[in-house]
């Protein structure tokens, strides 16, 4: 700091102006951020949790700051492609990624050559939700709560199976993660999408599944699955009668689908913090309490480094499942 000082002091006094203004400027350009139409890219396509989340977020972005936050969906490879071109873009603020652990925590580990790194390409914004899986059987399975089904998983190692929404995802990792922690054996099946996997589940032609919670409601509520239990570490205020694997015995058991919002590397600092105030600003809003707990999102916020660190905890703990080779079966 000694050092900035005497070198700024050495400068021609002429200089001293134009570095007044090059401050005033970037302060007031931070302060009056947004200017213009703010594009929010979701990597992912349109109808699903993600979208859900972008398009409550930029909607409300838009009623508060009073400029446009529109949603433009760039799907395809996990979040790949939505997420390298955001990577690509100026830091100006204006083009933002609102995206999940899919593509930061777990897409990374599972490219041969990795096309983006989570926590060096992008700048962390906000935590914004997530939203708890919960494995599910068929009403007729004479498993009735998470211990009865490790005791029968053990005493017929691989004779069950469990679907899942397609390999890779995080309804097999999670199958995966659920085989090493209780040391049991299964078969993994992987459906494309969750749709059709819990159709099976539900008629017994499979025997378990690791959901999200939001996607199998209405069936656990109409008595066509049976819950045995959520991957949260807590209950979850919107199903509080279903217990946690972690609570029945599998001791820090964890798995959500969380989002948060990013902007490219080297978003300026000012920007970084005005969007991450106005974020947390919505995320305490009733209404959006409300909104979001009908599709089964529990919100968080939090500061940036909250991201990163939760970002952080998530790649490392599905990277250590993927290098350990579970999720080959």
């Amino acid at each position: 700091m000694n050092y900035l000082y005497l070198k700024i002091q050495n400068l021609p006094q002429v200089v001293f102006p134009f570095l007044l203004l090059f401050f005033w400027s970037c302060a007031s350009y931070a302060q009056n951020y947004p200017l213009q139409t703010v594009r929010v890219i979701s990597p992912f396509p349109p109808g699903g949790a993600a979208d859900i989340v972008v398009r409550l977020i930029s909607q409300k972005m838009t009623e508060t700051s009073k400029v446009n936050f529109i949603v433009d969906n760039k799907p395809g490879a996990g979040g790949a492609i939505g997420s390298q071109f955001v990577m690509s873009t100026e830091p100006d603020g204006y083009t933002l990624l609102l995206t999940s652990s899919s593509a930061m925590a777990i897409n990374p580990h599972q490219q041969t050559k990795p096309t983006y790194d989570p926590f060096t390409n992008f700048t962390a914004i906000s935590l914004i939700g997530y939203s708890p899986n919960v494995l599910v059987v068929s009403p007729e399975f004479p498993a009735k709560n998470i211990q009865e089904l490790i005791a029968l998983l053990q005493s017929k190692p691989g004779n069950f199976n469990f679907a899942s929404n397609g390999a890779g995802t995080l309804s097999h990792l999670t199958g995966d993660l659920f085989k090493q922690t209780a040391n049991v054996e299964f078969l993994l099946v992987p459906y494309k999408g969750a749709a059709p996997a819990v159709v099976d589940v539900a008629s017994g032609q499979v025997n378990a599944l690791f959901a999200a919670y939001a996607s199998v409601a209405p069936m656990i509520k109409a008595g066509k699955l049976k819950p045995l239990g959520v991957t949260s570490l807590k209950r979850i205020p919107i199903a509080p009668n279903i217990p946690t694997l972690h609570e029945t015995g599998l001791n820090g058991f964890e798995s959500t689908q969380w989002w948060g919002l990013y902007g490219p590397a080297n978003l300026p600092q000012e920007i970084t913090l005005k969007l991450n105030a106005d974020i947390n600003k919505i995320l305490k809003l009733p209404e959006m309490q409300k909104r979001f707990a009908d599709e089964s999102i529990l919100l968080l916020g939090g500061k940036p480094e909250d991201l990163t660190n939760y970002m952080r905890n998530d790649y490392n703990k599905w990277g250590k499942v993927i290098n350990m080779g579970l999720s080959k079966n």
